[in-house]
């Protein structure tokens, strides 16, 4: 494993953190669907009141990964725990333990669950969280939407 430096995200590494997200969409197929813009990011992860923290994975200074989370609670646990909507890392420091640290971080914050959803066809993303021991949840919810 790299010597990989988790750190919380500051305002300055808000467009490092919107390229990063930028580069996912495009990584999911999906960036036709990616609208937010730099001003958006930093409104809503640095501004008054702020929807969703970022920690920031750093190999020899160089922005490695991101991930991107909230805050939930269980009224089952009666605790609070994590939501992580986005995880991802540059290609090039893929396999060099960068999603791993990221996520021992979110395990570290969150009291209760720490939970996500993951692509069908990400099977490299898949293999990490089997690694990492996570439950799949394949056959007991339906996922919904409103937009």
């Amino acid at each position: 494993m790299s010597n990989v430096l988790v750190r919380d995200a500051q305002p300055g590494d808000v467009e490092a953190i919107w390229n990063l997200t930028r580069e996912l969409a495009v990584f999911e197929h999906l960036e036709d669907q990616f609208v937010a813009t730099v001003d958006d990011f930093h409104k809503e992860l640095f501004g008054e009141d702020p929807a969703a923290k970022v920690i920031i994975a750093e190999i020899d200074g160089k922005l490695a990964g991101t991930a991107l989370y909230f805050r939930t609670f269980s009224t089952f646990l009666g605790r609070s725990g994590i939501w992580l909507e986005d995880l991802f890392i540059h290609e090039e420091y893929r396999r060099h333990g960068v999603a791993t640290k990221l996520m021992e971080e979110l395990k570290r914050r969150s009291p209760g669950r720490l939970e996500w959803m993951v692509l069908d066809w990400n099977e490299d993303a898949i293999a990490l969280y089997d690694h990492l021991g996570a439950t799949q949840f394949t056959d007991a919810w339906t996922h919904y939407r409103i937009t």
